[in-house]
């Protein structure tokens, strides 16, 4: 009888660890597109390949992106990585124990501009942007005047001459 009951607890056992063993996982990644292809992909300051390209994680979150090609505007900002629900905590641990492998497939698109060469309209698009920066900043110490080359007089004082 005692033979027995051993006998059935490490068949429970055994039972046990092959369900542990089989039990799937969630193999995670993100795939980045870009228009046009061929860009250098930044996730994190760490380069990962050109565009299309994948690459695995493990966090959900924001993730620092930074999109390079020559010829066109360089991309660097946020590109958010969030949870299905499946890996919520609490059904993950449901879905840890299945034993089917999970995959969470995150997908990103960025089309990169032209670069643009004129010279109007870069001073036109300055001018935008400085015009958004006194705006936000108020009367709390925009500039009140044209930063520019230092005038001779200037340079003299701060050289001491």
């Amino acid at each position: 009888m005692i033979f027995t009951m051993a006998k059935q607890w490490w068949i429970h056992l055994a039972a046990l660890g092959a369900a542990v063993s089989l039990a799937g996982c969630v193999e995670r990644t993100i795939s980045i597109t870009s228009d046009p292809s061929g860009a250098l992909v930044f996730l994190n300051d760490e380069e990962i390949g050109r565009t299309p390209c994948e690459a695995s994680f493990l966090h959900y979150g924001t993730y620092d992106v930074r999109i390079v090609k020559d010829g066109y505007e360089p991309y660097m900002g946020p590109a958010e990585a969030k949870v299905p629900l499946y890996d919520l905590p609490g059904p993950d641990l449901v879905a840890a124990l299945l034993p089917v492998r999970l995959r969470s497939r995150v997908e990103w698109h960025f089309t990169l501009l032209p670069v643009q060469d004129d010279e109007a309209a870069m001073i036109d698009r300055a001018r935008q942007l400085r015009s958004r920066m006194e705006q936000k900043m108020g009367s709390e110490g925009a500039p009140q005047e044209p930063v520019g080359e230092p005038s001779a007089g200037s340079a003299a004082a701060e050289s001491g001459g």
